[in-house]
C-alpha cells in the first residue's frame, strides 16, 4: 500500500480538503498506514499534477477541496484488483527470535513476555476504538470495521504465540541449543585471539619462491 492509494481511496468516497483528509487518517487509517500532515498535503500536490485528483472547490482562507478524477479512480481500481499486496516482508521481532539462544533463557523469556504485553496493549487499544468509534453506513466506516477485526485477531494471536514461545525457550531442547551456541562462542573467542596469522605460521607459503 502507498500513501498515494490511501489518499485516492479516501477521496473516492467523497471530496475533502487536506484538513478533512488528516482527520480521516487519524480516525481510520492511522493504525495501518499513518501519515503526517506534510506527507498528505505533499501527496495531494503530486496527485493533482498527475491528473489523478483535481481541485473541486475553493473556500475561505485558501481552503481547497479535492476530488478524485476518472483517471484517479481507474488507478485506484487497478491497485485494488490487479496489484498483488506486498505483505510484511521484514519483521524485526521475529528476526530476533531466531537468535534468542545467544542470551540466557531468562533474558529470552523476558523479551518474549514483553512482546506478549505489547500485543495485549494493542488489542486493548483496538477494543477501545471498536467501542468508542462512531460507526456508520459509509464505506470507510463499514470496511474500516472489517480491517479493525484483522487487528483484533492478529494481536490476540501474537500475544498467544509470545506466551507460548516464552515457555518453549525454557524447554530442555531449547536450553541445550542455547548452551551449545554460547559455549561455541566462548571457545572460539580465546582461540581467535591466540591464533597466529597464516603468514607467521607458514612463512614459506607467504614468501614468493626464489626470494
Amino acid at each position: 500500500m502507498s500513501l498515494k492509494h490511501a489518499v485516492l481511496g479516501l477521496l473516492a468516497e467523497s471530496p475533502a480538503s487536506g484538513y478533512d483528509l488528516m482527520k480521516l487518517f487519524n480516525v481510520s487509517l492511522s493504525n495501518v498506514w499513518p501519515a503526517t500532515q506534510s506527507q498528505v498535503y505533499g501527496e495531494l500536490t503530486k496527485l493533482t499534477t498527475a491528473g489523478l485528483v483535481e481541485i473541486a472547490a475553493h473556500g475561505p482562507r485558501g481552503r481547497k477541496e479535492y476530488a478524485i478524477t476518472d483517471d484517479g479512480l481507474a488507478e485506484l481500481r487497478h491497485w485494488l484488483i490487479e496489484v498483488e499486496p506486498t505483505g510484511q516482508q521484514r519483521h524485526d521481532g521475529l528476526l530476533r527470535t531466531f537468535f534468542l539462544g545467544i542470551v540466557t533463557p531468562l533474558e529470552a523469556q523476558t523479551y518474549l513476555l514483553h512482546q506478549a504485553e505489547r500485543a495485549a496493549r494493542t488489542r486493548a487499544e483496538l477494543e477501545h476504538l471498536e467501542e468508542t468509534a462512531q460507526w456508520d453506513e459509509e464505506m470507510i466506516s463499514v470496511y474500516g470495521r472489517i480491517a479493525l477485526e484483522y487487528g483484533l485477531r492478529m494481536s490476540a494471536t501474537q500475544e498467544e504465540w509470545a506466551r507460548w514461545a516464552a515457555e518453549e525457550v525454557n524447554s530442555a531442547k531449547a536450553r541445550r541449543a542455547g548452551e551449545l551456541a554460547r559455549r561455541q562462542h566462548e571457545e572460539a573467542g580465546p582461540q581467535a585471539e591466540r591464533r597466529p596469522d597464516e603468514e607467521s605460521r607458514h612463512p614459506d607459503k607467504a614468501r614468493p619462491e626464489g626470494d
